[in-house]
């Protein structure tokens, strides 16, 4: 049988060494004769369960001391409308930096919470996408928050230096990047994260808030989106995804055992160094991404013209490769090469691009 690699931008595939360890425990799990999914969130075993990937996740971020680690449900999305509502006494308004699709969904949704200001967006330079820096300067010091999205799936375009929002709480959208590379969690107000690219599967957020702004939010805020209730309740108000959270719990053991999210971003930078490089010694396929801003995460590129797309992704899925197509909104291919893609995955790519370049000139 031909070894599948799954390039899916989300949900992702996991790694295989998580996903063996849950069907072993699938119906049993510590000899409890029962399933995980199938305990009260509430039981000693599991509140053990929550604690330990909790702390998990703190130490492979290093979060600090005063930052509340919260798992919630939603995804990304959820976040669009909880982070607007829950600093929202802070100010009337919040300013925004549109990098992509990500970013310009969250300032949609934060829109009909409060004003919104758009303080740089992406723009075509020689016919590369390319993102403003911003400066303390060009934001309003009198805002809730500022944010932005730090890679975005859509475009293949990651942000690598942290914007400067001066005393304005920073907020960032990690959803598609988080733990692929250290981060200084203490410049920042409030982190969060859909699940289902680098902590395990969908319907899971993580939210990482600093202690003064858990309790800023806007009265109708729904309770279980509240982030102080949250954080009284240890993110167990409401009965949470357990078996996304136990998930969760695996792929950050995993994490830790590769050798932590330092020694990862050296694999990553490399599965990604081997596919750009690919890309860019081939006068068949062409990234429109500046390479100050390529995703390390997302390797978007197209072909000469669309006319040879639909061979591409017939060709590759009979490959091994499967998930290739772009997204519908910038058409091409993209291959999303996350923690859980090994780099033989890359390697098996590139072999193919080169290939079906050769054929198809």
């Amino acid at each position: 049988m031909t070894k599948i690699y799954n390039f899916s931008a989300g949900p992702a595939m996991l790694p295989a060494a998580v996903m063996q360890k849950a069907q072993a425990e699938f119906l049993d799990w510590q000899s409890m004769g029962r399933s995980v999914m199938e305990i009260s969130h509430r039981s000693k075993e599991y509140i053990a369960l929550a604690e330990t990937a909790e702390q998990d996740l703190r130490d492979l971020l290093k979060v600090p001391d005063n930052y509340k680690v919260l798992f919630a449900q939603g995804g990304g999305r959820g976040q669009f409308s909880a982070v607007p509502m829950n600093l929202q006494l802070r100010a009337d308004s919040a300013d925004f930096l549109l990098s992509g699709s990500w970013s310009e969904g969250a300032l949609k949704e934060a829109s009909k919470f409060l004003k919104t200001n758009v303080v740089g967006e992406i723009i075509m330079q020689d016919g590369l996408s390319t993102v403003p820096s911003i400066t303390a300067s060009q934001v309003d010091q009198k805002s809730a928050y500022f944010h932005y999205c730090s890679n975005e799936t859509v475009e293949g375009v990651e942000i690598n230096d942290i914007p400067d929002s001066g005393d304005v709480p920073l907020v960032v959208d990690m959803s598609s990047n988080i733990l692929s590379q250290p981060i200084d969690v203490s410049k920042f107000g409030v982190i969060y994260a859909g699940a289902q690219k680098n902590i395990g599967p969908s319907g899971l957020s993580v939210v990482i808030v600093r202690d003064d702004l858990l309790d800023f939010a806007m009265p109708e805020t729904p309770t279980f989106l509240h982030y102080q209730t949250m954080a009284n309740y240890g993110s167990m108000y409401n009965t949470p995804p357990t078996y996304s959270w136990y998930l969760a719990g695996l792929v950050f053991k995993w994490l830790k055992e590769q050798g932590g999210v330092e020694t990862i971003a050296q694999t990553n930078a490399k599965k990604a160094a081997l596919l750009y490089q690919c890309v860019d010694e081939s006068d068949f396929y062409l990234n429109k991404v500046h390479p100050d801003f390529r995703s390390k995460m997302n390797v978007t590129f197209h072909l000469p013209n669309a006319d040879f797309d639909a061979a591409f992704i017939k060709e590759s899925e009979q490959a091994g490769l499967t998930a290739l197509k772009g997204h519908r909104n910038v058409g091409g291919m993209r291959a999303s090469i996350y923690n859980a893609m090994p780099i033989e995955g890359v390697h098996a790519l590139t072999e193919f691009m080169q290939d079906f370049a050769r054929r198809h000139k």
